[in-house]
């Protein structure tokens, strides 16, 4: 069942409501600059079992309305709030992917569980995805400035670069050509300011205001969201369980999905 929800006046959001009587409801948040389409093979295995997938197009990106603003995180958490409080959902398992990981965050810090009972990031963009002074993991600033120049300048090349990036294992050329439509389908502005975002946000004080379990996913070779950082989630948030990819770098959802679906059912049953 297809959605539009309104997030704020004038923005509109898609949400493509699987199974919509299934048990369990989980919702999806995606990686930049992506939409709820990625998690193709993960909806596929989870429906078989009979839950309830949710998944939503961020603002600016997939289906959703393409406004000039909001992309820092708690307007996107205030977005995921609103599709939840509209869809009435309660005993939610949220699922966030890339940057979609950090947006889970913030939300629960913001909103707490009184709609969600579980958290799963898979190879979450957080609590930094640059180095700072006090935090040395990461990527460099420099290289979140290459991608927004990249955008502004050649979009199409930024992201078929970034799509062989997501990458460990080798995939077909067919899917790589769908994987990058789906970032194609986002506006110019959005994918460059959620780049922004990656420079200005952090989540450190965030991750102690997770009361719920949560199950961190990462990749071993991870190009884009580097280990250290599923290391840091784990230590600052309590309850938390670290599951390694050992054969996957950025795109764990698909290079070992078999092992990410398992460990999703485990997790959610």
């Amino acid at each position: 069942m297809i959605y539009w929800v309104t997030v704020e006046p004038n923005v509109n959001v898609y949400v493509n409501d699987l199974n919509p009587r299934g048990k369990n409801p989980i919702l999806f948040l995606h990686g930049w600059p992506l939409s709820h389409q990625m998690f193709e093979y993960q909806y596929n295995t989870l429906l078989r079992e009979g839950y309830r997938c949710i998944g939503m197009d961020m603002r600016g990106f997939g289906y959703s309305d393409k406004p000039l603003s909001g992309y820092g995180y708690s307007r996107l958490a205030d977005d995921v709030q609103a599709v939840i409080s509209a869809l009435g959902l309660t005993g939610v398992t949220l699922v966030g992917h890339s940057t979609g990981g950090a947006i889970a965050i913030r939300y629960m810090a913001r909103y707490g569980p009184a709609a969600v009972s579980r958290l799963c990031l898979m190879a979450a963009a957080a609590p930094s995805l640059i180095r700072r002074p006090t935090f040395p993991f990461g990527l460099q600033a420099g290289d979140v400035d290459a991608i927004i120049a990249q955008t502004l300048s050649d979009r199409p090349l930024m992201v078929s670069n970034f799509g062989k990036q997501v990458f460990y294992q080798p995939v077909t050329q067919p899917f790589l050509d769908w994987f990058c439509g789906l970032g194609m389908q986002a506006s110019s502005t959005a994918t460059a300011a959620v780049s922004y975002t990656w420079l200005n946000e952090v989540l450190f004080d965030d991750l102690p205001r997770i009361g719920v379990p949560a199950l961190i996913m990462q990749g071993v070779h991870d190009e884009v969201v580097l280990y250290p950082l599923a290391v840091s989630l784990n230590e600052g948030i309590r309850s938390s369980r670290l599951v390694t990819f050992e054969e996957s770098g950025h795109g764990l959802f698909y290079e070992q999905k078999e092992k990410c679906n398992d460990e999703l059912l485990q997790f959610i049953g």
